[in-house]
């Protein structure tokens, strides 16, 4: 499974390493996920999602099914 956020879709950037020379390589900005179960009481269930934790900081925020909703737009 790759590296994505489900809820709000982000992913790994590119960038480089930058040397006291200025000399320039490849790097890859990775994504800060996290595996956590919510529980949907609406659904009376529960689900496992792979998200970054900045979309765990705005669940905290606005709630589950509020951040859900707000994703499917």
């Amino acid at each position: 499974m790759s590296r994505v956020c489900e809820l709000t879709g982000k992913k790994a950037m590119v960038g480089n390493n930058v040397s006291h020379a200025n000399n320039k390589t490849k790097r890859k900005f990775s994504v800060n996920l996290v595996k956590k179960r919510f529980y949907i009481a609406e659904e009376d269930r529960w689900v496992t999602l792979k998200i970054s934790t900045a979309a765990l900081k705005t669940i905290n925020k606005i709630g589950i099914s509020a951040a859900l909703k707000k994703a499917q737009k």
